[in-house]
């Protein structure tokens, strides 16, 4: 019986401490896609407007009190993670296979451009240029609705090519991808 009394009481407290964790403020997320019959994907993490819909781009808002503004590590946490199962082209540039970082440089914020760095599992903040493999232009649009969680999208288009897409907030930035 005392046993019996023991389990339970144990059962009960780990019931209410794991019932207590809170889910991270900026999850991790996903995307992935087959183009070209090779895959493609992208690790991040998605943090919310939280009620700061105006106040996350542009000078003075969140993403300008990052240390390497206007360069933005477009998620939050551990740095944006793109992986290829083969070689890509990313809008103009051409990405071989591998691992490598995603940053976005928002200076203006209507035309941002995606930066592909050869330097892998970083922290979010730590951009340095040196590492570049390049960069390239995305094509900007505005969501139909706020973008309440950052989301990064791939999407097959079909015939090898498809579309990277990151939104949040008020902005959508696109480029597209082929496959080799």
């Amino acid at each position: 019986m005392k046993r019996f009394l023991i389990c339970t009481a144990l059962l009960a407290f780990a019931s209410t401490v794991f019932a207590q964790q809170k889910a991270p403020a900026s999850p991790p997320e996903k995307a992935t896609a087959t183009i070209a019959g090779n895959a493609i994907s992208i690790q991040y993490s998605s943090p919310g407007v939280k009620g700061r819909e105006g106040h996350i781009f542009g000078a003075g808002g969140l993403i300008s009190h990052d240390p390497h503004y206007p360069v933005w590590r477009a998620g939050a946490n551990s740095a944006t993670a793109l992986h290829t199962d083969a070689d890509f082209t990313i809008g103009d540039l051409a990405v071989p296979k591998g691992d490598y970082t995603l940053f976005v440089d928002v200076s203006n914020p209507d035309r941002w451009v995606l930066i592909v760095s050869k330097a892998t599992h970083e922290w979010g903040l730590a951009y340095d240029s040196t590492k570049d493999l390049g960069k390239t232009p995305m094509t900007m649009s505005k969501p139909a609705s706020m973008v309440e969680n950052l989301g990064w999208s791939i999407a097959d288009l079909g015939g090898g090519k498809g579309e990277l897409t990151l939104a949040w907030e008020d902005h959508s930035a696109s480029v597209p991808v082929s496959g080799h």
